[in-house]
């Protein structure tokens, strides 16, 4: 019987994800078939699959297909197989990659990020204490930080915020005295 290894692996950029894939190929080289899919970034536009030698469909796609499933991206799933000298057949093989991949997704479990951006404005020193109770209130449950700051007769900031946040932020910034929004 055949046997199956997978791995599920985080990464950042299709450059991570190939170099992850290169890793296992050299640590598993006596295997028949290391196959793969990757998914990357917030968009979840980036992604590409391999079979790696198997038949066309029967590995890749379905390794993808969990990454989709789970709604994932920032991630490489690769799958090591080593014949155990019974075919399995196209519906086998799809299964088979299907359920190694969606193991090792389950126990690799995952971590909820949000897309950041930066929100840079200036503001009198005068403005100083309701910006700073402002920036308080945020980044009292949300994962607002400072980015940079310069305090002098004007003053300067940067925000580290969700993406999603920053509507509502800039609104109440700019709503106080004196603040200047600079342009992302």
């Amino acid at each position: 019987m055949s046997r199956f290894l997978a791995f599920a692996i985080p990464v950042t950029s299709p450059e991570e994800a190939r170099a992850a894939v290169a890793l296992y190929s050299n640590e598993y080289h006596d295997a028949r078939h290391v196959c793969w899919a990757y998914m990357v970034g917030a968009d979840r536009l980036t992604f590409l699959s391999s079979d790696n030698g198997e038949p066309s469909g029967t590995a890749g796609k379905p390794i993808l297909g969990q990454i989709n499933s789970l709604g994932l991206t920032d991630v490489a799933v690769i799958v090591v197989r080593y014949f155990g000298g019974i075919k399995l057949g196209t519906s086998g093989l799809i299964a088979a990659y299907r359920e190694a991949a969606r193991l090792a997704l389950e126990d690799a479990g995952s971590v909820e990020g949000r897309e950041m951006t930066s929100l840079s404005f200036t503001f009198p020193y005068l403005a100083m204490n309701p910006v700073m109770t402002l920036v308080k209130y945020y980044s009292g449950s949300d994962p607002v930080t400072i980015a940079n700051q310069s305090f002098d007769n004007t003053c300067s900031l940067t925000l580290s915020l969700p993406l999603d946040m920053l509507p509502e932020i800039s609104a109440r910034i700019a709503a106080i005295s004196g603040i200047s929004l600079q342009e992302p």
